[in-house]
């Protein structure tokens, strides 16, 4: 009942031990320090990175807030989550208002379960057995939670975004979404490490998610699509005269051009040698 009180004043004793300014001395019922100070210094200029976890209760938010670090939000796989986060961030920002701090959306993750397969239903399938132990064995028997009232939680996850599990194209959706709900986006997507699938499955879902999702919303795919765009509105303005200016390439020093030669620019062959 006191964890989340705790967790406040610890991080405050934390970033006041990390600013390395001046020795720190606190007391609450629960520790006190009398003129502490770090041993080491962060070699990072002011710190390392800090982000806090943050599931459903405004605590999370709240440090984050009040001490300007990053956010990881756990609950955006929780039922409800994702149309939550809009409110939340606005719960940082409100929180760094008051401490005179600001709070950055590139240093906001939100963290879901997901695996990527070659379609939807492969995806499903690979991590339906290993989805339904996790939340038996794990959830319900070891940690104690009420067992689930949903017939199929894993299906009903997808349907509400609180999981990303299918072809690379849905999973791309499921995160334009986040986005969306988030109301002005966030940094990055963290992937909960389960253990739903089989280690090679596991592998292959993070090399379509690296191969296919993550271009997408890094834009290190804008311009070469971009370019082959324009080439292809344009292909009649840019390569049109291609044809002249190879046979021009042999009638300004007295030669006749050849026809393959001819044909090998026009329909871009690789076969053909232009000076046989």
């Amino acid at each position: 009942t006191t964890q989340r009180p705790r967790m406040l004043q610890s991080m405050d004793a934390i970033m006041q031990l990390l600013k390395c300014e001046e020795r720190v001395t606190i007391k609450t019922d629960w520790f006190e320090m009398h003129d502490a100070r770090l041993h080491l210094a962060p070699y990072s200029d002011p710190h390392f990175e800090i982000a806090v976890a943050s599931t459903i209760t405004p605590f999370g938010m709240i440090a984050a807030g009040t001490h300007g670090v990053g956010v990881l939000s756990i609950g955006a796989g929780l039922p409800g989550g994702p149309e939550a986060l809009a409110s939340q961030w606005r719960i940082a920002e409100d929180a760094a208002a008051k401490a005179g701090k600001t709070v950055s959306r590139k240093k906001w993750r939100v963290v879901v379960n997901a695996h990527i397969a070659e379609d939807d239903e492969q995806a499903l399938r690979e991590v339906r057995k290993g989805e339904r132990n996790e939340t038996i064995t794990y959830f319900e028997d070891t940690l104690g939670r009420p067992p689930g009232r949903a017939d199929d939680p894993l299906s009903d996850g997808v349907k509400m975004g609180t999981t990303l599990v299918g072809s690379p194209d849905t999973v791309i959706k499921g995160i334009q979404t986040l986005l969306r709900l988030s109301d002005g986006g966030f940094g990055g997507i963290l992937f909960r490490a389960h253990e739903w699938a089989t280690r090679e499955q596991t592998m292959r879902s993070y090399e379509l998610f690296a191969r296919y999702v993550m271009p997408v919303f890094q834009q290190s795919l804008d311009t070469v699509v971009g370019s082959n765009t324009w080439a292809r509105d344009n292909r009649k303005t840019i390569f049109a005269p291609a044809t002249e200016a190879v046979k021009r390439a042999f009638t300004d020093v007295g030669v006749v051009a050849p026809e393959d030669a001819i044909r090998a620019r026009t329909l871009g062959a690789r076969d053909l040698d232009p000076v046989k």
